[in-house]
């Protein structure tokens, strides 16, 4: 990392940034022993939190569990860049194939629903977590992207984005908005929000504490078993370091972390993302960047950055860095790599170039989950009493309210607009067994940042490396 400029105090890890602005959260107590409930949510990141406070919103009566291995938010809720965005994971036209175009373009319109019901949540349940709605700006900074982003707008209007969805902005507006050093093109969406993500999730978790939900923190989950083959007493069982928790339902909601779990080795790979963010800029070079809006922003490249101006007024910036472990491994404490946190700099200062003196703070990384064919999926059998919601890929801090309140309805057995949408009951095949499973994703991502110096260098339309990425990874 020579040559980048660090804060006296620069931190590499030690979970992220947002909890080191607003501390760690006291411990709750572990599980005290076996024990039964109506419903089971093993994870305390977004997806089990919103679940429990749907539920036991709807059914006071209910008696919910949360089991985590670590504490509410500790995994990619707490990590992430704080986009409280409506893009959905996965292919517009492999969700179709469920259940028809329209089916699609509904679950588009829940998603940009979800960015307010979010909002509305916080702001009613007293959640402070620098909640700002201000959109999203992707932006092109070479022909190849340029092509590529006003090609995904007009695809887009074929799938029900009207003007005040996306647009194009004209050169004058985008720089007007947010400086962005060789910027050719920019859309804009109005469906986001900048958010402190361990607020988020802090306060969700003493919420839904104080509706009455046991959140069991300390407490590792090794497997999940069905009512029928292994369920104790015909109920669903979480099986813990600490006793066994059955349950009507057992709600898996772990995205990153499923891989832990007995027999779900292959269902999700997790996918790694890095992030830094720099100590406040000041005024004088603020006035060469602008951003006075707060937007969130995005480029297009395929190896992409995503960042936001923070609420105290700090750059927050990330990407891929290594993109995954052998065996789908995953790190405990958020330490990412110094070729990552130089690689973040780079992107950083070239989208920013008077950013070029302001410190580097904080480095840290997480895991998102990743389906075989890249598309988020909810799904509950009341047969086996088992249920899921994940495979975000990286868009999960709106994606978990719909899957929490599309989970609620599934489990009171309720038949509404939630549980017609196309992502509810997906099957997926699982990833290759290793080593196929790194040697391809190693090769995904060599292929991305190829097709990305071949863009910068030269190109005019995407690379086919970029071609070929997508033809192995299958999105």
């Amino acid at each position: 990392m020579k040559g980048i400029p660090l804060t006296r105090d620069f931190a590499n890890g030690d979970v992220s940034f947002w909890y080191r602005q607003i501390g760690l959260p006291a411990r709750r107590p572990a599980l005290p022993g076996s024990r039964d409930y109506d419903v089971a949510i093993v994870g305390g990141g977004y997806t089990g939190l919103w679940t429990a406070y749907y539920l036991k919103r709807a059914e006071p009566g209910l008696r919910i569990a949360i089991l985590e291995k670590e504490f509410a938010g500790f995994g990619a809720s707490g990590r992430n860049g704080g986009w409280l965005s409506a893009e959905f994971a996965g292919s517009r036209k492999r969700h179709a194939e469920a259940r028809g175009r329209q089916a699609m373009i509904e679950l588009q319109r829940a998603m940009f629903a979800s960015v307010d019901e979010i909002i509305d949540v916080a702001r009613t349940e007293g959640i402070d977590a620098d909640v700002h709605k201000s959109g999203l700006i992707h932006v092109a900074t070479n022909p190849a992207q340029r092509r590529r982003l006003r090609a995904e707008v007009a695809d887009l209007r074929t799938w029900g984005y009207g003007e005040g969805d996306i647009r194009l902005l004209e050169h004058a507006e985008q720089r007007e908005r947010v400086q962005v050093a060789g910027a050719l093109e920019a859309a804009y969406s109005p469906h986001c929000a900048r958010i402190q993500p361990a607020k988020l999730a802090v306060g969700l978790a003493a919420t839904v504490d104080r509706l009455g939900v046991d959140i069991y923190e300390d407490t590792t989950v090794t497997e999940i078993l069905p009512r029928q083959g292994g369920g104790s007493g015909g109920r669903a069982a979480a099986v813990t370091t600490r006793g066994t928790v059955t349950a009507d339902y057992v709600i898996r909601a772990t995205e990153g972390f499923t891989a832990s779990l007995t027999g779900q080795h292959r269902q999700w790979l997790p996918m790694n993302s890095s992030m830094i963010v720099t100590e406040p800029l000041p005024p004088d070079v603020w006035k060469h960047i602008g951003w006075q809006g707060g937007e969130l922003l995005e480029d297009e490249a395929h190896a992409y950055i995503y960042a936001q101006r923070t609420a105290d007024d700090r750059i927050a910036i990330g990407g891929r860095g290594v993109p995954y472990r052998f065996g789908s491994r995953t790190d405990r404490r958020g330490a990412t790599q110094a070729q990552t946190v130089a690689l973040l700099w780079r992107m950083l200062v070239k989208l920013f170039p008077a950013a070029v003196d302001v410190p580097v703070a904080h480095a840290w990384c997480g895991v998102l989950g990743v389906p075989r064919d890249w598309c988020s999926t909810v799904h509950l059998d009341h047969a086996s009493g088992l249920g899921w919601a994940g495979g975000y890929v990286g868009s999960g801090v709106t994606t978990t309210n719909l899957a929490g309140r599309t989970l609620r309805d599934l489990v009171l057995r309720r038949d509404t607009p939630l549980t017609g949408l196309p992502w509810v009951g997906r099957q997926v095949r699982q990833w290759e067994p290793e080593p196929l499973r790194w040697v391809g994703v190693q090769l995904i991502y060599a292929l991305f940042r190829a097709a990305d110096r071949h863009e910068n260098e030269r190109g005019t339309r995407t690379s086919a490396y970029a071609h070929l990425a997508n033809l192995i990874s299958g999105r």
